[in-house]
């Protein structure tokens, strides 16, 4: 059988959120440099207060001990109290100015000077950073846990459902699916190889409530005669990438899920979710989004 590297080692290069897997790269005569603020804004929020914590605390620590080496300086202040120059530095920082204390040295002004001015930048790029990460259109789209296979028109069809989980709607909304497998070449190369797959239906005007997406599986399909046995020796992983305009934000906005072979449930079919309200008004219960049955025999 084949070697293929990336089977079941770690984990895939989508996992089920939707998520990239940020791979290792080698080989590189150059190290790729840091992105600081590409990597300040992709951080989770508890990660980013934390990063922002620390840096507060360092960049007074740094300015508290240069108060404190000189010997004094500072009006007020405890001879030898490393914490009242600490409190002096956060005064300082954040030009808060409380009066109590304030710099009575050539060498304490030049230091606050230079804590001010270095203040100031920092704030200013905190600032624009929360607003970055504030400002940043996101998609809240869920996906059914799993996707089916089950007839529909009479054809066997591949099926997954997808919500707009915000009370807008999303304009103008693409689904693209790609399916991706090992392969063998004649050669004997082992590659990942990708298959875009045809909808019923890739796009919609509004997407508001729920889509059932689906694919039927005729036999211009790649996985036309396929059994849950191949999907399983193969390693098949079905990609999902779903793109559209956020009416609020007037901005594009995507998301991006991934079923594997044991995501997929043979000869079932999905829960209806749909309810008509007695106001005459059509309501989804999520509450089944995921829940599917057994086809009627």
């Amino acid at each position: 059988m084949p070697h293929f590297p990336w089977r079941a080692s770690g984990p895939k290069l989508i996992n089920a959120r939707g998520l990239i897997d940020r791979s290792q790269k080698s080989g590189l005569r150059r190290p790729v440099r840091p992105d600081l603020y590409h990597g300040l804004l992709t951080l989770s929020w508890r990660a980013f207060f934390a990063v922002v914590a620390i840096f507060y605390l360092g960049f007074n620590l740094i300015f508290a001990s240069l108060y404190w080496v000189t010997g004094g300086g500072i009006a007020n202040a405890d001879p030898g109290s490393f914490l009242d120059v600490f409190f002096f530095s956060v005064h300082t920082f954040s030009t808060v100015g409380y009066g109590s204390m304030y710099p009575e040295t050539l060498t304490a002004h030049w230091i606050a000077a230079l804590e001010i001015f270095t203040g100031i930048l920092s704030v200013a790029i905190l600032t624009g950073l929360m607003f970055a990460r504030f400002a940043k259109p996101t998609a809240r789209v869920l996906f059914s846990a799993v996707a089916v296979i089950c007839p529909f028109e009479g054809v066997e069809t591949l099926m997954f459902r997808a919500a707009n989980r915000r009370a807008n709607r999303i304009l103008e909304a693409q689904v693209r699916v790609s399916l991706v497998r090992d392969h063998v070449t004649q050669e004997g190369h082992s590659i990942r190889r990708f298959y875009d797959l045809k909808l019923l239906r890739s796009q919609t005007p509004v997407f508001g409530l729920s889509w059932l997406i689906m694919h039927p599986i005729d036999p211009e399909s790649p996985l036309y005669g396929k059994s849950a046995e191949e999907w399983s020796a193969d390693n098949y992983e079905l990609w999902i990438s779903l793109t559209g305009l956020d009416e609020t934000f007037s901005q594009t906005i995507h998301s991006r899920y991934a079923y594997a072979g044991e995501d997929l449930h043979w000869r079932r079919r999905f829960a209806d979710i749909f309810a008509q309200t007695a106001e005459g008004r059509w309501s989804i219960d999520l509450d089944k989004f995921h829940q599917t049955l057994p086809l009627e025999t």
